[in-house]
C-alpha cells in the first residue's frame, strides 16, 4: 500500500507540473519565397563539380526566428512567425536553387551529404534580417562569400555580398516577400562570381 501510495504521489506531482507549464505560442511557419524566373544560361558549361555549405552565423541569426532590428543594435523577432528552417539554410537551399536554375554548374551538391567536389562555396551570413532607420524598414541579406578548394580547404575567392531591399508594409507576409526578393537578388550575384572565379581556378578535369 504504501509503494503505491507514493506511486500515486508521484504521478499526481507530474500532472500537477504539466498544468503550470506555459503552453506554446502557435506560430505562422514561412518558407523563403521566390520569385524567379531566370531561364538557364547560355554560358559555357562547366566540368567542375561544387558544394554548398551552410554559411556560418551568430546565435541569433542561425535560428527559424525571423530577426528585426527595430533600433540600434537591438535584435528582436517577429511575433508568432518562424522561418521552416534556420536562416543559414534557407539561404544555402535558395544558393543551390540559383545554381540549377542557372544550369552552368551540373554537378551540385551539399553539406548535408559526404560526397566531395573540386570546389565549395560558404562563407558567413552576416545578416538575415529587417532594420529600421526611423520609420523606414529594409530587408538586409549581408554574405561574406569564400570559394574553397574541395581537397585540401584552401581559400581560392572572396568577396562581401549586400542586398537591401525597401519595404513598403511592415506586416509580416510583406517581409517575408522583401525576404525572397533580397535573396534572389543575392543568390544572382553569387553564382555569377562564383562560376566566373571557377573558371579560374577549378582543377583541369581528369581524363
Amino acid at each position: 500500500m504504501k509503494l503505491r501510495h507514493v506511486a500515486l504521489l508521484g504521478a499526481f506531482a507530474l500532472t500537477s507540473a504539466c498544468s503550470i507549464l506555459p503552453k506554446s505560442e502557435p506560430s505562422d511557419v514561412y518558407r523563403l519565397p521566390s520569385a524567379q524566373s531566370v531561364s538557364p544560361s547560355h554560358g559555357t558549361p562547366q566540368r567542375w563539380s561544387l558544394r554548398l555549405t551552410k554559411p556560418q552565423a551568430s546565435e541569433a541569426l542561425n535560428s527559424s526566428q525571423i530577426a528585426v532590428i527595430p533600433q540600434g543594435d537591438l535584435i528582436s523577432s517577429y511575433k508568432a512567425s518562424r522561418w521552416s528552417d534556420p536562416a543559414p539554410v534557407l539561404l544555402r537551399n535558395r544558393l543551390l536553387d540559383g545554381f540549377q536554375r542557372d544550369g552552368r554548374v551540373a554537378l551540385l551538391s551539399t553539406d548535408d551529404s559526404n560526397f566531395q567536389a573540386d570546389l565549395e562555396l560558404g562563407g558567413s551570413l552576416q545578416a538575415f534580417q529587417t532594420e529600421y532607420q526611423g520609420t523606414a524598414a529594409s530587408v538586409v541579406v549581408r554574405l561574406d562569400a569564400l570559394l574553397v578548394r574541395g581537397y585540401d580547404q584552401r581559400i581560392l575567392a572572396s568577396r562581401r555580398f549586400e542586398v537591401r531591399q525597401p519595404l513598403s508594409d511592415v506586416k509580416v507576409p510583406a517581409v517575408v516577400v522583401g525576404f525572397g526578393q533580397a535573396s534572389d537578388q543575392l543568390t544572382a550575384q553569387v553564382v555569377s562570381w562564383a562560376v566566373e572565379q571557377g573558371q579560374k581556378v577549378a582543377p583541369p578535369p581528369r581524363r
